[in-house]
């Protein structure tokens, strides 16, 4: 299943670049895309959570997709995130990923009000059936409050459309109860970073990650070991990463994730209201943390991570 769609390795979550009247900045945004290819990282989801989806117009999101398309030129995967308030609007959002030429769409949950579970189902089957790229199901319950259950992914296997589950619960567990379900019917991608070694060793084929946008090497190389089984070599690099890895797994993800992108020199820590920056004590933590990262990044063994520049 992983062949077919060429979905496996770190797909990070790219970030929407803003100038500083809060207008899209897309030649920024193509910057920060082609920076993480050319450091090797195996995918891009534009438009995720971390992309700040639901802050941007469908002229914007349609931009970022046509940048995406024309900065991988074909060297990576493209999917576009599909975060939208009811079923139509996820569809119309999805044949605009098609017209622009993207691999695939990962679809949330419809937003702002928690469903029940066949409602939930039923916005993820009304949207697959719509479409004929692959579709990536995100289940993040912390963030969004409605939870894909595996028994609801499992309800889903006759849509042909829906190919993948990026799980960002944080409870491995479910690949197992998954994969006792329906078998490799879906290729698993681990969703929330702090969990990632766990959910490889459990089967994920790859990681959408929030972090690897400011650390692509060292996020690619870990997901490399881990799939190769080299744990002994993963764990202090892991140990290394997990302060920063735990930034993922906030509320304020986004504005952590493009501080410490902007302390790499990657790009502009800039938010989009509702979205605020980081003050006080909460930035000069995250700063913190970074600034130990850089006085302690490690050396990365061999993985056969080159540019793909």
């Amino acid at each position: 299943m992983a062949a077919r769609i060429g979905w496996e390795g770190v797909f990070p979550a790219v970030t929407t670049q803003f100038r500083p009247d809060f207008s899209l900045d897309i030649e920024a945004t193509r910057r920060v895309m082609a920076g993480l290819i050319e450091d090797g990282v195996s995918g891009l989801i534009v438009c995720g959570t971390v992309g700040e989806n639901t802050s941007l117009s469908r002229a914007e999101k349609v931009a970022v997709m046509e940048a995406a398309k024309d900065v991988a030129q074909g060297r990576v995967p493209v999917i576009a995130g599909v975060a939208e308030f009811t079923t139509a609007f996820a569809i119309e959002t999805a044949r605009e990923a098609a017209r622009v030429g993207l691999d695939g769409i990962m679809v949330m949950p419809a937003l702002v009000y928690s469903a029940k579970p066949h409602e939930t189902a039923a916005h993820f089957r009304g949207v697959a059936t719509a479409t004929d790229l692959p579709v990536m199901v995100y289940n993040n319950p912390p963030i969004y409050k409605n939870d894909v259950t595996p028994d609801i992914l499992a309800s889903l296997a006759d849509c042909d459309t829906i190919v993948c589950i990026k799980d960002s619960s944080g409870d491995t567990r479910r690949f197992t109860d998954m994969r006792n379900m329906v078998g490799d019917r879906f290729v698993l991608f681990a969703g929330l970073d702090d969990v990632v070694v766990e959910s490889v060793m459990l089967g994920a084929a790859g990681w959408v990650s929030g972090m690897s946008n400011a650390f692509p090497r060292e996020g690619e190389t870990l997901f490399r070991l881990a799939r190769a089984g080299r744990f002994e070599e993963l764990r202090p690099l892991y140990d290394w990463f997990m302060p920063l890895l735990h930034l993922d797994a906030r509320p304020d993800l986004v504005q952590c994730i493009k501080l410490c992108e902007e302390i790499m020199g990657r790009g502009s820590a800039l938010t989009r209201p509702p979205r605020l920056p980081l003050t006080g004590e909460e930035r000069r933590s995250v700063e913190d943390i970074m600034r130990k990262a850089l006085a302690t990044r490690p050396a990365l063994p061999d993985v056969g991570l080159k540019s793909a520049a």
